[in-house]
C-alpha cells in the first residue's frame, strides 16, 4: 500500500502579503517602541552573571519548601539584598545573594546562607561572580551580539546584494530587540544563557530569510516581466511551506525545553521559542516587504543585457 504526503499548504496557495506590508511593518513598529519603553522605563532583570553575587540553588529531601521561612531566616543575616524564588514542584528554590564588597565576603556570605538552611536542606548548586568579572560579561555579551549582527550583515551582502544585506539584518535587529523587550515584560533573568540564545536566534532567523531571499532572486531572473510586487509574493508562497513548518518542528522541540527543562535553562528555552515565532513572522512579513523600500529591482540581481554588452565592449 503506498501512502501519500499530506500537504499541508496547497501548491497554489497565493497569499497577497506585500500588499498588506504597511500593515505588517507598521505592527514591527509597534512592538519595537513597546519594547524600547519596557527597555527604557523597567530595563532588564540581570542574572548573578551580569549584576555578580550569588546564586544557590536549593532543594528539600522530603515536603514542601516553605519560602515565606526562608526569606525571614536569611533576612536576619545582615546580607543586604537577599531574594528567594521558589521554582519546581515546591520543594525547590533559588536564592540570590547581593554583591558583596569582595570575593572574601561572597563566600562569606554564602557560607552562612548554607549554615542558616540546616541540614535539611540539600544544595543543588552555587554560583558566584566578582564585580569586576560580571562587568565585562556585560561588555562582551553586547560585544558579541554585535559582532554576530555585523558578520551576518557582511555574509549577505556578499552572498546577494547590499539591499538583501539590509533588509536582512533589519528584521533580524527586529527579532533580537522584541525578544529582549520581551525579557523586561515578563522579568525573566537575563544572564549569560539568554545571550547565547539571542545568538541562536540570530543564526536561526537569517537562515529563514536567505531561503525568502534566494527565491525571491531566483524568480528575479526566471519571470523578466513579472510586476516586482506579484513576484515577491509568488516567492513568499512558495517558501512558506518550508518555514512554517521547519518552525514549528523547532518550536515544540523547544516548548518541550521550556515546560519539562530545569530552572537553569528557562530563560534560554523562552528566548528560543519567542525567538523562533518572531523570526518567522520577520522572515515572511518584514523582511521581504522591506526590499522595496530600499530600491531592489532585476538590474540589481542580474544586469541587463545593454549593461552587460557595454562591459564587453569596454574589456
Amino acid at each position: 500500500m503506498k501512502f501519500k504526503g499530506f500537504d499541508f499548504f496547497p501548491h497554489n496557495t497565493r497569499w497577497k502579503i506585500i500588499s498588506w506590508r504597511y500593515v505588517f511593518i507598521g505592527l514591527s513598529w509597534a512592538l519595537a517602541l513597546a519594547a524600547a519603553g519596557l527597555l527604557y522605563s523597567r530595563g532588564l532583570n540581570y542574572g548573578v552573571d551580569f549584576k555578580g553575587g550569588t546564586l544557590i540553588e536549593v532543594q528539600t529531601a522530603s515536603g514542601d519548601l516553605n519560602i515565606g521561612q526562608v526569606r525571614d531566616k536569611l533576612g536576619k543575616l545582615g546580607l543586604g539584598d537577599v531574594q528567594v524564588q521558589g521554582i519546581g514542584k515546591g520543594n525547590e528554590a533559588l536564592i540570590r545573594i547581593g554583591q558583596q564588597p569582595d570575593e572574601k565576603a561572597q563566600a562569606a556570605a554564602a557560607a552562612k546562607v548554607k549554615a542558616a538552611l540546616g541540614d535539611g536542606v540539600v544544595i543543588r548548586r552555587t554560583e558566584s561572580v566578582g564585580p569586576t568579572v560580571s562587568s565585562e560579561l556585560k561588555r562582551t555579551g553586547i560585544y558579541s551580539v554585535l559582532a554576530a549582527i555585523g558578520g551576518i550583515l557582511v555574509y549577505v551582502w556578499f552572498r546577494f546584494e547590499w539591499q538583501f544585506a539590509v533588509a536582512g539584518v533589519l528584521a533580524l535587529v527586529h527579532d533580537v530587540f522584541i525578544t529582549t523587550g520581551m525579557f523586561s515584560l515578563l522579568w525573566y533573568e537575563f544572564d549569560l544563557a539568554t545571550v547565547a540564545a539571542l545568538l541562536t536566534l540570530a543564526g536561526y532567523s537569517i537562515n529563514d530569510t536567505v531561503v525568502v531571499f534566494d527565491r525571491i532572486r531566483e524568480n528575479m531572473r526566471k519571470y523578466k516581466k513579472m510586476d516586482l510586487e506579484q513576484l515577491l509574493d509568488l516567492s513568499i508562497n512558495e517558501t512558506l511551506s518550508r518555514t512554517v513548518l521547519t518552525s514549528s518542528v523547532t518550536a515544540v522541540s523547544v516548548l518541550a525545553l521550556y515546560l519539562f527543562g530545569t530552572e537553569a535553562i528557562h530563560g534560554f528555552s523562552f528566548a528560543m521559542l519567542f525567538g523562533i515565532l518572531i523570526g518567522t513572522y520577520s522572515s515572511i512579513f518584514v523582511a521581504a516587504p522591506l526590499l522595496l523600500y530600499f530600491g531592489v529591482n532585476r538590474d540589481t540581481v542580474q544586469p541587463s543585457k545593454d549593461k552587460a554588452t557595454a562591459k564587453s565592449v569596454k574589456a
